[in-house]
């Protein structure tokens, strides 16, 4: 987790995401953080259930940063506190850059920051510079839509749990089901088809099978992108960030993409905060 003992003063963040809403204090360099399940267009009203559910007095506060969602209709003072705007690709980049350091402190090397939450979002910073690369729609509002309707399961803990416990070639052929032996890089029990095996069996999979499958599904989508996005900003270093990163499985299946390609995916604890942290770091920065 970032370092934030050379803060001092007492500030908040706030990011509105479209499934999650995450809140972030510190207090002369003491954290708080919490998630919520997101509630609807953020308002003022919404603001203080958020500062009273953390314990945070709005008054007093050095300032409010606020990103994601509508967070621009939001007043520029709550009960005096002045609440600043950051653009959520800047909070992205920046939070990326605090768990790629570790501290307050700017990196001495440029990113591609991947933000995996409900969709995808990928951001090259080269210090203070951030610009947008790519994207994708798959993200974890794909994983829990999909899981619907294949597992009757939407919480995030419950498909984690059955990942880790299926083998996804039981859902997908393997490049040994369609070839004689590996591809490049890639060992003879990597993907070649996701899904395919359901299309050729009416056999159905369990259900461990069919989770673990549809993570790897959406695992290898991200980080393919991102390690193309990567080298075609010319970046040899890649955050991912996102509530998507919280599940064990989700991890494992990323990082095994990057070990296939040579180009290692850095994964942290509590990356589902970055972008609330790097919320509160652009606005202090500026």
């Amino acid at each position: 987790m970032v370092d934030f003992s050379e803060l001092r003063g007492r500030y908040t963040a706030i990011d509105f995401g479209a499934s999650n809403t995450d809140l972030f204090a510190v207090v002369d360099g003491r954290t708080t953080m919490l998630t919520q399940e997101q509630r609807g267009a953020p308002t003022v009203a919404s603001v203080r259930v958020l500062l009273a559910d953390a314990g945070v007095e709005p008054a007093g506060l050095g300032l409010i940063a606020v990103s994601g969602g509508r967070h621009r209709a939001l007043p520029d003072h709550i009960e005096g506190t002045r609440v600043v705007k950051v653009g959520e690709l800047d909070a992205i980049a920046r939070g990326g850059q605090a768990l790629t350091t570790g501290t307050v402190m700017l990196p001495g090397r440029d990113l591609l920051v991947v933000s995996a939450g409900s969709g995808t979002a990928m951001v090259a910073t080269r210090g203070r510079r951030y610009s947008h690369v790519t994207g994708t729609g798959v993200g974890g509002g794909t994983l829990i839509g999909l899981s619907r309707l294949l597992l009757n399961k939407v919480a995030p803990e419950a498909i984690d749990a059955l990942a880790q416990t299926g083998d996804p070639n039981g859902a997908d052929l393997a490049l040994s089901d369609v070839v004689t032996g590996p591809i490049g890089a890639l060992p003879s029990d990597a993907t070649a088809v996701n899904f395919d095996r359901l299309a050729r069996t009416s056999v159905r999979p369990s259900d461990a099978d069919l989770a673990a499958a549809l993570v790897t599904l959406i695992a290898q989508v991200i980080a393919t992108l991102a390690i193309n996005a990567a080298r075609a900003a010319q970046v040899d270093h890649i955050t991912v960030t996102g509530h998507l990163t919280d599940m064990v499985s989700i991890r494992a299946a990323m990082t095994r993409v990057g070990e296939f390609f040579g180009l290692p995916l850095e994964l942290h604890a509590h990356a589902g905060h970055a972008t609330v942290v790097g919320a509160l770091l652009y606005a202090l920065d500026r």
